[in-house]
């Protein structure tokens, strides 16, 4: 009789692996090891009116949260920042600010180990940026630009962009209930600073709304709608429902995007009973038309993904969105990572039922640079997570490119490593394009941060600079 053999052993096991996967359940932060919030009861911590009133605006209120944590030379720092190179006004609700490093006041830390845990912190990187964080040498591609998608040239009515044959996005206001200091939209959105006068919308939000309604009326070719700003959160619910019917009132929308970093950054705003109840209504009547209606946010880094953000992602689920997707943007210090992305988007995925959609390499706006990542880094962490996350639930990276539009880091036409340059193509005109006869067959080029690059190719940007 042949022996019955025993299965073989496994040929590798968890530690062999270059990523090791362990559920993690999610936590929310206990905001009272801040001594400005030691006596915020859970009831004031849920509610957003709250959150927004309490508001971290400049460094006299982020004193008066810290207490005695932070040294003296921070506060330093940031003030620096703020007067030399921020292209965004400080603006923190309570809750993303309680998702930065975990301080223990209580377990004997002194202010240097806290500020140095501080300055360490992924969150605080892109939402709290300090003078000695940007780039000593090239804190600015010399390429970057304001409006570096140049969405504004491509307005068919104020703050409707119509850059993809389908697609249009449309910014419905200017403001956001916080301010990432990497913000593609650092020329509109928010208050000026002191390095940047911001521009301004001139229409009213009704004649806004009315301008790009029309708009969509007279385009039957654009099936796709992405709304946003700023942030749709900052939109009174009223004005924001009354516009989302009036698109599903056009038979050639098919799908619309809600852009909103307050899932993560204000979650207590999606929690309030007159926002569930109203995007239910919105939500039943996009299932009735057949519309797909989906919340898309931006979460750069596991900390973020907390239970209320959980909260506030399955609540709209519930009451009828079809899915909330994730939209983060790779920056250095932040989640360059690969088992920074893979935890981001296993706490997404499986904790928070938040859709990994893109990360976006940063784009090229001024004082950017000690985030930006280069293409083939870009390229090395899109093959790094592969395999580890369902298929649908993996995430693309993806290289706005300008005059272009997303696309995978991996559909370059050409790169000069030495120089850091890599050149793109495409396959429609923009709304600028029309009349381009080489809008199909220019090659479009993109740039690396030059820190990134050798020391010959640094020194011809150095030269060419000079």
């Amino acid at each position: 009789m042949t022996a019955i053999q025993e299965p073989a052993a496994a040929v590798t096991t968890r530690a062999d692996q270059p990523y090791e996967y362990r559920r993690a359940e999610l936590a929310e932060p206990d905001w009272r090891r801040f001594p400005g919030w030691r006596d915020v009861t859970e009831a004031q911590w849920r509610d957003a009116q709250w959150q927004r009133v309490h508001c971290v605006r400049n460094i006299k209120q982020l004193r008066a949260v810290m207490g005695d944590l932070l040294k003296e030379s921070f506060y330093d720092d940031l003030l620096a920042d703020q007067r030399q190179l921020a292209t965004m006004s400080m603006l923190l609700p309570p809750q993303m600010l309680n998702t930065m490093s975990p301080l223990s006041p209580g377990g004997g830390d002194d202010d240097a180990a806290v500020t140095e845990a501080f300055y360490a912190d992924p969150i605080r990187r892109y939402m709290l940026p300090v003078r000695s964080d940007r780039d000593p040498r090239w804190p600015s591609h010399p390429h970057s630009e304001r409006d570096s998608l140049h969405e504004a040239e491509m307005w068919v009515a104020e703050g409707l962009t119509h850059r993809y044959p389908t697609k249009v996005l449309a910014e419905l206001l200017s403001t956001c209930p916080q301010y990432c200091g990497h913000c593609t939209r650092m020329d509109l959105v928010g208050n000026s600073t002191e390095q940047v006068s911001k521009h301004k919308l001139a229409l009213k939000p009704v004649d806004r709304q009315d301008a790009i309604i029309g708009y969509l009326q007279r385009t039957p070719g654009v099936r796709d709608v992405v709304v946003s700003g700023g942030d749709v959160a900052n939109v009174p619910w009223h004005q924001l429902e009354t516009f989302l019917m009036r698109l599903l009132d056009i038979e050639t929308v098919r799908d619309i995007r809600l852009a909103t970093k307050a899932l993560a950054g204000l979650p207590q705003h999606w929690l309030q009973p007159k926002v569930v109840e109203g995007l239910a209504r919105v939500a039943g009547t996009a299932r009735r038309r057949g519309v797909n209606l989906a919340i898309h946010t931006h979460v750069n880094h596991a900390q973020s993904v907390t239970p209320l953000v959980a909260e506030a992602a399955r609540t709209a689920l519930e009451v009828g969105v079809r899915d909330v997707r994730n939209q983060g943007v790779l920056l250095r210090g932040v989640n360059a990572t690969t088992a920074d992305l893979l935890d981001l988007c296993f706490a997404l995925q499986g904790e928070a039922n938040i859709l990994p959609y893109y990360f976006y390499l940063c784009d090229m706006i001024p004082h950017a640079e000690h985030w930006r990542l280069a293409v083939w880094e870009a390229q090395e962490l899109q093959h790094g997570i592969m395999g580890y996350l369902p298929g649908y639930a993996t995430p693309r990276i993806v290289c706005d490119v300008p005059y272009v539009g997303k696309r995978w880091v991996h559909q370059l036409a050409e790169y000069d490593r030495e120089r850091g340059i890599s050149y793109w193509t495409k396959n429609y005109r923009t709304g600028i394009e029309h009349a381009d006869p080489e809008a199909l067959r220019r090659r479009y080029p993109y740039y690396d941060p030059i820190s990134t690059l050798p020391p010959s190719g640094q020194n011809w940007w150095t030269e060419s600079d000079s």
